[in-house]
C-alpha cells in the first residue's frame, strides 16, 4: 500500500496526465525510493492506483533497467564499459572501483548496503569517460583519485543523515 507522502506526490504528479497510466514510471519511481528496489506487492500498489494490469507494470519493471527487483545499496554505482568509454579507461577504472570498494570483478554491493556497483551499456557520455552515474547523477571524466573523493563525500552524507548533522 502506497504510504501517505507517496499517495499525496503521486496525486500531484497524476494532475500533470491526462490518462492516469501515463504516470506508471514515475509512480514506479515513487515507491521504488522507499528502499531502493520494488517488491511484488509494490508493482501491484501501483497497477492498483493507475488502475492497470500488474502484468503491465511488471513488464515495464523488467524492461526499464533504473528499476530493481533486488535490494541494492542505497547508492547505485553505473559505470559504463562499452566500447567507446572501455577505449577512454572505462574498464579499468571500474575494476579499481571494485577493488577499493571489496567488491568481486563482477561489482555487487558492499557490506555496508551503502553502494552497488554495476557496469552498464552505454550513459551516451562517451566523450565524457570515465564516466558513472550515480542515483542518477552523472560524474564525467573520472579518474581514480575523483572517484575516491566521490565515495567519501557520499560516505560523509550518508553519515550525517543518521547522526542528523
Amino acid at each position: 500500500m502506497l504510504s501517505e507522502a507517496e499517495q499525496r506526490e503521486l496525486d500531484e504528479i497524476l494532475k500533470q496526465y491526462p490518462d492516469k497510466q501515463s504516470a506508471v514510471l514515475a509512480a514506479l519511481y515513487i515507491v521504488q525510493r522507499r528502499q531502493n528496489y520494488l517488491t511484488d506487492d509494490d508493482m501491484r500498489d501501483v497497477a492498483q492506483a493507475l488502475e492497470m494490469n500488474i502484468t503491465e507494470v511488471q513488464a515495464l519493471v523488467g524492461f526499464y533497467t533504473l528499476f530493481r527487483k533486488e535490494p541494492t545499496g542505497k547508492y547505485m554505482i553505473q559505470v559504463c564499459t562499452d566500447l567507446p568509454c572501455a577505449l577512454r579507461g572505462a574498464e579499468e577504472f571500474y575494476h579499481r572501483l571494485c577493488e577499493r570498494l571489496g567488491l568481486p570483478p563482477e561489482g555487487g554491493t558492499t557490506e555496508d548496503g551503502l553502494f552497488t556497483v554495476e557496469q552498464v551499456v552505454c550513459l551516451a557520455a562517451c566523450d565524457k569517460a570515465p564516466v558513472a552515474q550515480i542515483n542518477l547523477e552523472y560524474y564525467e571524466n573520472l579518474t581514480g583519485e575523483g572517484m575516491d573523493a566521490v565515495i567519501a563525500g557520499l560516505r560523509q552524507e550518508s553519515s550525517e543523515e543518521v547522526t542528523g548533522g
